[in-house]
């Protein structure tokens, strides 16, 4: 059945209108037509049974059959932090951690990252990684949207991550622990990861990490590019736990 997100705002006891363009237009490219039923999710994961009363550009009318409030689920949230990799490979990253079920994307800027970009390109940039998440949870059937966070240095996002209850540094130097060794031995509440820019993570980023409390872990013996790196932690991750 075909899905459509619209902010729980939306929602009026048993009626939902939509007014999101974006939206619509996609129930127009579907030919969705009045008397069809549709499953409509929001923001905070409640699902709806409906019919499509009414479509017109910019504007829809759904009659709520049933709902379902978001299941209660009682698995760790999984963040993963990348640095930002050359050319628009970040923007297929954001689509497959989507669709792996990961809970936030969060744009790292590292020592070694070569893109560089002024506030107003990472802001256009950000609203564009935004509409691939959403693109991807809707395709993907989430009852949930990945976040996707603005770019943040690294430095700024490990001094913030106090609060993660598993925080792990995949790296390819030093003293590191057996990643799937350290996932079997824990059950957090939530979980992120840092993944490397091409040439991994300076020491220094690597011992700062390990001082806010990051475990440097291994992927094993093959050396990953990131966008690799991400899915194959993200997998594990979400096998683990999920």
């Amino acid at each position: 059945m075909n899905r459509i997100y619209c902010h729980s705002s939306c929602v009026n006891g048993e009626v939902i209108t939509v007014v999101d363009r974006g939206q619509t237009h996609h129930m127009k490219v579907l030919r969705l037509e009045a008397g069809e039923k549709v499953v409509v999710f929001d923001e905070r994961g409640t699902e709806y049974d409906c019919v499509l009363t009414e479509l017109a550009p910019g504007n829809a009318v759904l009659a709520v059959k049933d709902t379902r409030p978001a299941p209660r689920a009682n698995v760790p949230a999984i963040t993963v932090a990348v640095a930002i990799p050359k050319k628009s490979k970040i923007d297929d990253i954001v689509e497959k951690l989507t669709q792996l079920g990961c809970d936030r994307v969060v744009p790292l800027i590292t020592e070694r990252v070569i893109v560089r970009a002024d506030e107003r390109d990472l802001v256009i940039r950000h609203q564009r990684w935004e509409k691939i998440a959403f693109s991807a949870s809707q395709q993907s059937q989430r009852n949930t949207v990945c976040a996707v966070d603005l770019p943040v240095t690294f430095e700024a996002f490990i001094a913030r991550a106090r609060g993660f209850d598993l925080k792990l540094i995949p790296t390819l130097e030093g003293e590191r622990k057996n990643f799937r060794d350290v996932l079997e031995q824990v059950s957090p509440k939530d979980v992120v990861v840092l993944i490397g820019p091409e040439g991994d993570f300076t020491p220094g980023e690597t011992a700062a990490a390990a001082d806010a409390g990051f475990i440097p872990v291994s992927f094993g013996k093959n050396v990953l590019r990131v966008e690799t790196a991400c899915l194959y932690a993200a997998s594990a991750l979400v096998y683990r736990f999920r």
